[in-house]
């Protein structure tokens, strides 16, 4: 494993000299300008380019590290390797990689220093169960042990991705690590319970930075599925809309930024994500007059995506879901649109059985995404997590993998409808 060890060693070197910020990242921007992934990615219109002037398109799936442990999820049943092989076996380009601020808050209240996972597991899951569950973590994966720390493990996870060639998205899925998403679990919106703004434009910071190393990161997705604080009407009231929304990206994208600039920052809308129609359709962000202008992001406006999220799985008419999609995201690719963004899709999903993907949903979205050259992600990868909602070692029926994320959950939706979809948006 001496390509972990070295992703290992170069992440201690830079969390032990921020100092040499600027000579880590011009030394990677010229591996990568050179080699795979080619970067730094940077947009042009609708389109992310690489240094070679090709045009890119995500086709991946999500990696959920953002739970409880906050460590990324599957490593009892097999090893970063095999997973990483699974992914690569359809020809998928990309992870979704999500994670916590709430890792970073503990790493600084524990005077700059990550836990261990073995502190990780007890954690979450009590001494008995974390216990038993960080055993099989290290016979699955032996390059770790009970001292190898969350990011180490995060570490691990992005250099196979890269000896894979998989480009990593870094997701900020949530604050507090749990599962995601409701209106109640104080998530929500900036200033809700766990929402800490300071705490979150840290927290990117501290990731954007973290991830100088990896090869493979390409992007970094500012905040998941920014929602109503259904419990909080003093918050919603004050700040739940898009001017505030806006605010919050600039301070978000320009930490970004200032941490790692080869990075491209994805933008989020409200109501879930479910639209961005705002930012590139020449509207008022509401209350205000503000409109979205390039110019409030000066000397990384080429590195702006835009990305929404669609669940609408009952839907029955592909024209209907393609009107939504175009309206509230898509649009944004075209000439029609005020601003022209690149548009990714990085959530939708539904029940890994053997009937649910013969329908309407599944099979719009395997034909409408590769004929807009959109990049996408689907939730989720995961068979099974190591707890959520206070169940542990919970089974995921929308996993792609089957819980012990060996083989595929549903081979029939694999054979006769995703492996097309992967190939059809990567074709030229």
């Amino acid at each position: 494993m001496k390509i972990v060890s070295m992703f290992l060693a170069l992440a201690s070197l830079t969390q032990a000299a921020p100092s040499h910020q600027n000579q880590y990242q011009n030394d990677l921007s010229n591996r990568q300008a050179g080699s795979w992934p080619f970067g730094p990615f940077v947009t042009s219109a609708g389109k992310i380019r690489d240094t070679t002037g090709k045009n890119i398109v995500y086709a991946g799936t999500n990696w959920p590290g953002h739970g409880e442990v906050m460590i990324p999820e599957g490593l009892q049943y097999q090893s970063i390797e095999y997973i990483v092989t699974k992914i690569k076996s359809i020809g998928m380009n990309a992870i979704r990689l999500t994670f916590a601020i709430e890792m970073i808050d503990q790493i600084y209240a524990n005077n700059g220093q990550d836990i261990t996972i073995q502190r990780a597991f007890t954690q979450a899951l009590g001494q008995a169960n974390g216990t038993r569950i960080l055993n099989q973590v290290l016979a699955k994966n032996p390059q770790f042990t009970a001292s190898t720390t969350r990011l180490q493990v995060f570490d691990a996870v992005a250099a196979e991705l890269a000896r894979q060639q998989i480009y990593v998205h870094l997701d900020n899925h949530i604050s507090k690590g749990m599962w995601c998403c409701s209106g109640t679990d104080g998530n929500t919106w900036w200033g809700d319970t766990y929402f800490n703004t300071a705490n979150w434009v840290r927290g990117l910071s501290y990731m954007a930075n973290h991830g100088r190393n990896w090869a493979g990161l390409v992007s970094i997705g500012l905040r998941n599925e920014p929602r109503e604080p259904t419990n909080n009407n003093a918050l919603r009231s004050s700040s739940y809309n898009w001017q505030s929304l806006y605010n919050f990206h600039k301070q978000g994208a320009s930490a970004i930024s200032k941490a790692n600039p080869a990075l491209l920052i994805f933008l989020s809308g409200i109501n879930y994500d479910t639209t961005v129609a705002p930012f590139f359709d020449g509207s008022t962000l509401s209350p205000g007059n503000t409109r979205f202008s390039l110019s409030d992001f000066p000397g990384y406006a080429n590195k702006l995506v835009l990305e929404v999220h669609n669940y609408e799985t009952g839907i029955n008419s592909c024209s209907s879901l393609q009107y939504n999609l175009f309206n509230k995201g898509f649009k944004a690719m075209t000439s029609e649109a005020k601003i022209q963004f690149p548009v990714l899709l990085t959530e939708f999903g539904f029940a890994m059985d053997a009937n649910t993907w013969r329908g309407t949903y599944a099979t719009c979205l395997a034909s409408y995404l590769p004929s807009q050259k959109a990049g996408w992600t689907i939730w989720v990868l995961a068979g099974s997590y190591y707890v959520r909602e206070g169940i542990q070692d919970y089974d995921e029926g929308w996993g792609l993998l089957t819980r012990d994320w060996r083989e595929w959950r549903s081979q029939g939706y694999v054979d006769g409808l995703f492996r097309g979809m992967v190939r059809n948006s990567l074709a030229g």
